[in-house]
């Protein structure tokens, strides 16, 4: 079974994954994915993005929530589909998200330089901060868990690990939600 052979690979497949997704989210923040290369939405669909993307965001926090909780009553199958489905709503956020990014670039703050300087940019710098430390960290804690029995999870650093990516991932959501606040509701 092909698990069986990226089992005995898991940290260099997560360096490689986690490679390729920086890539990609830098490569759209920084323009250097041509927007001509990608097809173009309507503007509504465009504009509809951040409110999405703020929507997919609560419900990860609630389905990262409900993992934990679901994992500490020992309810393994149900935290590991809350958990993957987490990891697909992050997904779902982080292609709109790029697609948003790479098609009509990053959201300008129109609010005074005072909360500009000391709300948004330390919020936004934290979330990304910890956006990118999340990347490997979930890739890792997937792969041991997509790759194991669930018996044998237990002598892996899968808990260890779940847990600092959980509670940086769920900070990353609210933060990323204080964001889309600032920029679209509060100014």
């Amino acid at each position: 079974m092909e698990l069986q052979r990226v089992r005995g690979h898991v940290p260099a497949l997560t360096a490689v994954l986690t490679v390729v997704s920086l890539a990609l989210v830098f490569g759209a923040v920084l323009g250097v994915i041509p927007s001509s290369s990608l097809p173009r939405a309507p503007a509504g669909v465009l504009d509809a993005i951040p409110h999405v993307n703020a929507v997919v965001s609560t419900v990860a926090i609630g389905t990262i929530l409900a993992g934990i909780r679901f994992i500490r009553r020992g309810d393994v199958a149900t935290h590991r589909a809350a958990m993957l489905t987490s990891l697909a709503l992050f997904v779902i956020f982080l292609v709109l998200y790029l697609y948003k990014v790479a098609v009509s670039g990053t959201a300008e703050f129109g609010g005074p330089d005072a909360v500009y300087r000391f709300v948004y940019l330390p919020t936004l710098a934290i979330h990304m901060v910890l956006a990118i430390v999340c990347i490997p960290l979930l890739y890792y804690v997937l792969l041991l868990a997509v790759t194991r029995p669930v018996e044998e999870l237990y002598d892996t650093s899968h808990k260890r690990l779940g847990r600092v990516a959980a509670a940086l991932w769920l900070v990353s959501f609210a933060l990323g939600n204080v964001v889309y606040v600032l920029l679209y509701w509060a100014y």
